[in-house]
């Protein structure tokens, strides 16, 4: 057993986790915590999709009366069938763009300075949407995910297909881009919550299988700790999150983006940190 390899994937277990659901991209961060590691190989490259199921195991855990209650209702309640309806819109774009440009996606844009240019950019994007919802707060129309149409579904499922690039974040596309279309913060994220489970359940699911001839049963314990210590940080962090909405803004992930960003890009012109592609 290789101590070094499975503290390493204890550490990126723990970036997994803490990342994912807040806006300032997970997959940035693992591709900037691998580089450091020199855990960047193509298999790491599977290990880091694989144990964003870890992850949603703490949404399925959190959200467990509101995803039971649509299940047991779903066959004869409106209401649950249009919530199931909705979430299924806002996954498709993904999965369609995802086949489509996944791959090319993969093999130009997974380095350090897409990476930091994006964390920038998206940082400002959240302070232009906190902003705007400030100034108008008339235009946060849609105060429960259950008021939801299929068209607002749609439109943050498009806007998901954004964090296909390195950087941008998932959870922030989809709840910065749920506030752009007209939903409170409270409302964004709880949709972007339930978003991630079949989003991120088959992006790792695809990645295992397309992959698995990088991997054997030796990987496995590796695997296994990386996505224990995600699922344990992610849970921590869903909670402190739901609480934090309530009553701040996300202008300090914003800043964090932009800071972080401009250290990534100083940090490699200068020649402090060697970001390995």
């Amino acid at each position: 057993m290789d101590i070094v390899l499975l503290i390493k994937a204890v550490i990126m277990g723990l970036v997994e986790g803490l990342t994912e659901f807040l806006p300032i991209s997970s997959t940035g961060h693992l591709i900037l915590t691998g580089a450091l590691l020199g855990f960047d190989d193509e298999k790491a490259k599977v290990f880091d999709i694989a144990i964003q199921t870890g992850a949603i195991f703490a949404v399925i855990l959190v959200y467990w009366q509101k995803i039971r209650d649509t299940v047991v209702a779903l066959p004869s309640e409106k209401q649950a069938q249009r919530f199931a309806l909705n979430v299924a819109i806002g996954f498709l774009p993904a999965v369609v763009l995802g086949l489509l440009f996944g791959k090319a996606i993969k093999a130009n844009l997974f380095t350090p300075v897409v990476v930091a240019s994006t964390f920038i950019i998206g940082g400002f994007i959240i302070l232009w949407a906190e902003r705007r919802q400030e100034k108008n707060p008339a235009v946060a129309r849609i105060q429960d995910v259950d008021t939801m149409t299929a068209m607002d579904a749609l439109k943050v499922g498009l806007v998901q297909c954004f964090a296909m690039i390195p950087g941008t974040s998932r959870s922030g596309a989809t709840i910065i881009g749920g506030m752009l279309m007209g939903m409170s913060r409270q409302t964004a994220t709880h949709f972007s919550f339930y978003l991630a489970i079949p989003t991120l359940i088959g992006a790792g699911a695809y990645s295992l299988y397309k992959e698995r001839a990088l991997l054997s049963l030796a990987d496995a314990p590796v695997f296994a700790v990386g996505l224990v210590f995600a699922f344990f940080s992610a849970w921590l962090c869903i909670r402190w999150l739901l609480k934090f909405i309530a009553t701040h803004t996300f202008n300090g992930f914003a800043w964090y983006r932009i800071a972080f960003g401009i250290f990534i890009l100083l940090s490699a012109h200068m020649g402090w940190v060697t970001w390995a592609d």
